[in-house]
């Protein structure tokens, strides 16, 4: 079935989900041609900020759009939604040559269902849906970088460009994200042939039709719900032929973590959803020969990233630590040649301490293909990836401690060159 076939037999729930209260007030609006989300939970102190940007965009770049900013809340009790009913931005003067024709909207209102990110991104595509939206975004609430210039590059394209799809793209620092430059992206990139180099950014646009192909996905009582919601976007419309695209958006600022922090859970959530996702569109993925580029919007500059601090030292003892205590877990499905390199690398001195590409890939793929003949418990087996993950994340800090990072883009694209010509492995393996 093509896109413009499921457009034709997607019928709008036209609100039928929504409480009444919300019904009653996105009565008064009617129709609306532009939607922005924010999801939030406790984020008083930063929303104000994001509130503005949106409003800021909507009225420099889609003065003639009728638009509503939708803010879905999760029960914060700092007085988030309080924050985005105050924040108005009063002297668009001072910001904008041109006076907006069309009236904007903004709601702030509670979600209900599962507590987490994927339920308030459900309200947001049901609201979208009952508008009539054309085009859509939503953006993360605790940003500190965002411009009104995101606006336009995240809808510009749904609206102007036909595109159902706009994946963010970043410049992060060379350690920040990287279960994204280890795991998500190469993973993504071979099993779906898309090179979308944020597929778990957190800031996306898509339009009207898209949001109502979403709602009709049986998900949202499920880990979808709560945490996975951005993984699960990107799949659903690349595996279902939607166009995407990538807008560039700078830099994503956000208080710093240590990836030799404990990211377990984080691990566990993430890695866990795109292996649901494997199953999901199995017969898609199984399909796919090459990796292509994406069309990207935006004008590329250099930018000033925050220093994101590492401690390899304790990474390397917690590596060594689960090689100890999880080997006997691993040789279940590791490859002997992984298992017996694992062994020897946990003695290897720190300068010297490596886990070359194709070694990660074939754990990363062996994980994937274990979770898929379900030789463990999921939970297990997933959580018990961290310590190889806190290596491997090691190994590269200690590659690229005096690259660039165009020289560190180009080691990730290698990894990911490695993925593809190791998936034909797994997809033999698969049934």
């Amino acid at each position: 079935m093509t896109v413009a076939d499921r457009r034709q037999d997607d019928s709008p729930t036209n609100g039928v989900n929504l409480r009444q209260e919300v019904r009653d007030q996105i009565g008064e609006i009617g129709e609306a041609e532009i939607l922005v989300g924010i999801p939030s939970f406790n984020n008083a102190r930063t929303i104000g900020h994001v509130v503005r940007a949106v409003q800021i965009g909507l009225a420099k770049y889609f003065p003639e759009h009728k638009a509503v900013l939708v803010n879905s809340d999760g029960g914060s009790s700092d007085g988030t939604m309080e924050a985005v009913r105050d924040a108005v931005m009063e002297d668009f003067g001072s910001v904008l040559i041109r006076h907006r024709i069309e009236p904007s909207f903004k709601l702030a209102l509670p979600y209900h269902g599962i507590p987490g990110k994927g339920s308030a991104f459900r309200t947001i595509f049901e609201i979208a849906d009952a508008l009539g939206a054309k085009a859509c975004a939503v953006v993360d609430s605790d940003l500190r970088s965002i411009t009104p210039e995101w606006i336009e590059l995240l809808l510009k394209p749904v609206i102007s460009g036909d595109f159902d799809y706009v994946s963010p793209l970043y410049l992060r620092h060379k350690y920040d994200g990287t279960i994204t430059n280890s795991i998500i992206y190469p993973l993504f990139c071979s099993l779906y042939g898309k090179k979308v180099r944020q597929p778990i950014g957190g800031e996306f646009g898509f339009s009207g039709d898209l949001a109502r192909f979403f709602l009709t996905k049986d998900v949202w009582e499920s880990d979808v719900a709560r945490y996975g919601i951005d993984i699960w976007m990107t799949t659903t419309a690349v595996a279902n032929g939607y166009r995407i695209c990538q807008a560039f958006l700078g830099a994503k600022i956000h208080d710093p973590k240590d990836p030799g922090a404990d990211l377990s859970s984080m691990l566990y959530q993430v890695v866990g959803a795109a292996f649901d996702l494997m199953e999901a569109y199995a017969e898609v993925w199984k399909k796919t020969e090459c990796s292509e580029q994406v069309p990207t919007f935006g004008f590329r500059y250099a930018v000033g990233l925050e220093p994101v601090r590492v401690n390899v030292e304790r990474m390397l003892e917690m590596f060594s630590l689960g090689v100890t205590e999880l080997m006997d877990v691993w040789r279940a499905f590791l490859p002997d040649e992984v298992s017996d390199f694992l062994l020897v690398a946990r003695e290897i001195p720190m300068e010297e301490f490596r886990i070359p590409d194709g070694i990660w890939a074939d754990i990363v793929l062996s994980f994937a293909l274990a979770a898929h003949r379900k030789l463990l418990s999921r939970e297990h087996l997933l959580r018990s990836l961290t310590p190889l993950y806190i290596g491997r994340t090691a190994s590269f800090v200690l590659e690229t401690v005096d690259s660039e990072a165009e020289e560190v883009e180009e080691k990730i694209e290698r990894l990911c060159q490695i993925f593809e010509v190791k998936m034909g492995g797994l997809r033999d393996l698969w049934d």
